[in-house]
């Protein structure tokens, strides 16, 4: 775009499976799509010693495997590899090669830092950015988790306002870069079919859930350091259930949006040790890097409530694992069955769902009459592919938080203020876990996270 002025991207981690999967990707796709500044570097910063094209053929074969295949035209020629690690005492290669990269654009280049590496390792490189003189007017960009405890997260907070404006940090949650996730907004504030229902006295349930079949195998070691509470629940799911349950903000403008979903995330219940149910998979302490007695859960179902006149005694439930029987991204509302000549409606009733999969999809739970001689009432579904609207041209989630950093626009990143909400109400079992029960792969989870759905049931797996 020939609005956005030079910039020089810095990866840490650049060599890590984050960077493979998900950012080295996005880039691409950003090149493709002219969605990149006109003139621009990304240089990688890792411990090792590497050249250039080394990593311009790591990167080739990261997107090979996880992107579109062959790299955009000019995508490699732009960049670069600083190695020797970087830390507040030693910055490496990394403080020449930024400066070797501005050079070459004009001196005067934007700079954004992207740290695709373990929250263990944010202090020592916000230190570094602070001690080698990186940190002025840049962006930065943190990764989840943002913290590993309400403690951890205060004290990294904390430093990361002594070297940087608040404006300057981007701490990103993937989800809410989701299509799916940005369609909540526009469906439920532009259609009054939606807005009108968007509260309890129409809603039952909403059911946020997130199963996966995958396993952890390739990163057992920091799985096993974090668990399902930390990477999904404290992150993704709660940041997915401020957007469901937000008040209409003022406008759609970034400012307005961050406003209203952390308003609602200071409404958050603090959750009740009765209202989590956390699990593990048979066999994950057979996995390599594992612990024999790991207490780890690999799933975790929540009951969440909304301390808000909109939603009320209304259950927000949570549940994601791995090596469950299906793979799915998905929010739902349960809709109360209504009053009146009707009668008993048949299985779940009358639903509304979003896939944050992919561009994201619509689906409608339905009650109608069965086809037929007789006054016979029966479920159907109507689905709206929202991938398919015309002229769009949907982004992967990390390409278009990425693209947002570029511009500036921080509504579909986090806050320090929201996240210390967050915390503050998974606390308590943090503090005083459940036990953690066995669940066998392929399954639907412990038997004990089916009755928290009571009594609607989970819509996923019933």
């Amino acid at each position: 775009m020939a609005d956005l002025s030079p910039t020089v991207f810095v990866l840490y981690g650049a060599t890590g499976d984050l960077a493979a999967r998900m950012v080295l990707p996005a880039f691409d796709q950003l090149e493709r799509r002219g969605l990149l500044p006109p003139d621009w570097r990304l240089v990688g910063s890792g411990r090792g010693e590497r050249s250039d094209d080394d990593f311009r053929g790591l990167v080739r074969d990261a997107l090979s495997e996880h992107g579109d295949g062959e790299p955009a035209d000019g995508l490699l020629d732009r960049l670069r590899f600083a190695g020797g690690g970087f830390t507040p005492e030693d910055p490496g290669q990394l403080v020449d090669a930024v400066a070797a990269a501005r050079e070459e654009l004009g001196g005067d280049a934007q700079l954004v830092h992207y740290l695709a590496v373990p929250p263990g390792a944010f202090e020592g490189i916000t230190r570094g950015l602070d001690a080698h003189g990186l940190a002025a007017g840049a962006r930065v960009v943190f990764e989840k988790p943002y913290g590993t405890s309400p403690d951890a997260f205060r004290e990294l907070d904390e430093l990361v306002h002594s070297v940087l404006d608040e404006e300057q940090v981007f701490r990103i949650d993937h989800f809410l870069g989701k299509e799916g996730t940005q369609d909540l907004h526009v469906l439920r504030f532009a259609n009054g079919l939606f807005s009108s229902v968007w509260s309890r006295e129409h809603v039952a349930q909403v059911q946020i859930d997130v199963p996966e079949t995958l396993d952890v195998a390739d990163r057992a070691e920091f799985y096993d350091a974090t668990g399902a509470t930390l990477d999904m629940l404290v992150t993704h799911l709660f940041q997915v259930a401020a957007e469901v349950a937000m008040e209409p903000p003022v406008s759609l403008r970034p400012a307005d949006l961050q406003e209203a979903r952390e308003a609602v995330l200071a409404a958050f219940r603090p959750l009740a040790r009765e209202d989590v149910v956390l699990g593990q998979f048979e066999g994950y302490r057979d996995l390599d890097d594992v612990p024999d007695d790991s207490r780890t859960d690999t799933f975790v179902a929540a009951r969440l409530w909304v301390d808000t006149d909109r939603w009320r005694d209304v259950p927000f439930l949570l549940r994601t694992g791995k090596r469950m029987a299906e793979g799915h991204q998905r929010v739902t509302l349960v809709m109360k069955r209504p009053d009146g000549p009707a009668g008993p409606t048949p299985g779940g009733g009358n639903t509304v769902s979003l896939s944050l999969s992919g561009a994201g999809e619509l689906d409608l739970g339905l009650v109608t009459k069965r086809p037929g001689p007789d006054l016979e009432m029966a479920v159907a579904e109507a689905t709206l592919d929202l991938g398919k609207v015309d002229g769009g041209q949907p982004l992967p989630a990390y390409a278009s938080l990425i693209h947002d950093v570029l511009v500036g626009d921080r509504s579909l990143f986090t806050t320090g203020a929201g996240l210390e909400q967050a915390w503050r109400a998974v606390r308590p079992v943090l503090d005083a876990p459940p036990e953690v029960q066995p669940y066998a792969p392929g399954s639907w989870g412990p038997e004990d996270a089916q009755a928290l759905a009571d009594p609607c049931g989970w819509v996923l797996g019933s």
